[in-house]
């Protein structure tokens, strides 16, 4: 009898094996529903690294609100916005809240990027390039993945809430460090791919899991 339990355990782990989804069907199946993303919604790679931060603990629409009145104002610049007064800036970002932390973050960050210009810092190695970006203060993982991915045009893909979220429904576990290097690992090395993907998994995200429509879901293997 424990024999046969066995078997029939070896059995169901095959058959798990073979029915969870690799991470270019999952980015075939958001395609196939959800069509082109096409993020970031940036005029300037500046104004990527501003709303990389800024989305920071906010929602979207929070961030776009600021970045136009930074716009508004001709501050998205790096050196403009990294010489502007401080109690100025924090007027115009106040609306994506935590407005003094992102405030001086935003000036860090520009002073970084009003020394390097983004040419430069695009033929910089990733590794070294993220390890400038995580040593300045509020930039964490996430944020300086972003900035390399979309403002760079470099290969890193980026995790967030909503990506553990769906990986964790598919049986995919693992912090953020663990879920990157399976993304990049499984997936080609394409900028475009890993955008879209990402941008998906969001927009997904935003629309089924945040509202626990669970029983609609289109990744889940076993309907």
């Amino acid at each position: 009898m424990a024999f046969y339990f066995n078997i029939m355990v070896y059995k169901f782990n095959l058959l798990s094996l073979y029915a969870v989804m690799t991470m270019m069907d999952i980015y075939n199946k958001l395609l196939e529903m959800l069509g082109e993303q096409r993020w970031w919604p940036a005029k300037t790679p500046f104004e990527v690294v501003v709303g990389a931060i800024l989305t920071q603990r906010t929602k979207w629409e929070n961030a776009a609100k600021a970045i136009h009145e930074i716009g508004k104002n001709d501050l998205l610049d790096p050196d403009a916005l990294s010489n502007v007064d401080r109690n100025r800036l924090e007027s115009l970002i106040k609306c994506t809240g935590f407005y003094r932390q992102k405030a001086e973050r935003l000036q860090i960050v520009s002073r970084y990027f009003a020394k390097n210009d983004m040419t430069s810092l695009s033929e910089k190695p990733i590794e070294v390039l993220r390890g400038e970006l995580l040593s300045l203060k509020g930039i964490g993982k996430e944020t300086a993945d972003s900035i390399i991915l979309y403002a760079l045009n470099k290969p890193k893909f980026v995790i967030d809430a909503y990506t553990v979220r769906i990986c964790k429904c598919l049986g995919i576990s693992g912090g953020y460090d663990e879920l990157q290097e399976r993304f990049e690992n499984e997936l080609p090395l394409n900028v475009m791919l890993f955008k879209e993907l990402h941008a998906l998994m969001v927009k997904y995200g935003k629309e089924f899991c945040s509202k626990d429509k669970c029983d609609e879901c289109v990744l889940d293997v076993k309907k």
